[in-house]
């Protein structure tokens, strides 16, 4: 069996689950319900998405040319860097400008007890008080 048929599965499996992320990522944007759920789809899912593209992008011209591609490997590399890095950053300017909450996201889950949320301190077992 040649191994040409073995890359282009490799590279087909690479391309559909881009897609699916970046597919995913993109209705989680669209369908969450506040600011701070919709930044979990583009910050997560379409960056696995694409980098799952960039990376069938390199296998498929790496072969082809028989030579190193650079150019998609630094955009995968500022695309790993960049993405967490804007997320965090637009997180903090929106708790900064006290933008709405959903219900779920208000920071009081219903598993945690009122003496673990605010309501008197709660000593941590492991520092030893």
């Amino acid at each position: 069996m040649n191994w040409y048929v073995f890359l282009e599965g490799v590279i087909s499996v690479l391309l559909i689950a881009g897609g699916a992320f970046a597919f995913i990522g993109s209705l989680g944007m669209a369908h969450l319900r506040d600011f701070y759920m919709r930044l979990h789809g583009p910050t997560k899912a379409t960056t696995l998405g694409i980098g799952c593209i960039l990376s069938a992008s390199m296998l498929y011209f790496g072969v082809t040319k028989g030579e190193p591609v650079m150019q998609e490997m630094l955009i995968t590399l500022f695309l790993f860097i960049t993405a967490p890095v804007s997320a965090h950053l637009l997180a903090k300017t929106g708790l900064h400008l006290k933008l709405k909450h959903a219900d779920k996201t208000r920071g009081r889950p219903h598993e945690i007890h009122t003496e673990d949320a605010d309501e008197k301190p709660v000593l941590h077992p492991d520092k030893g008080h």
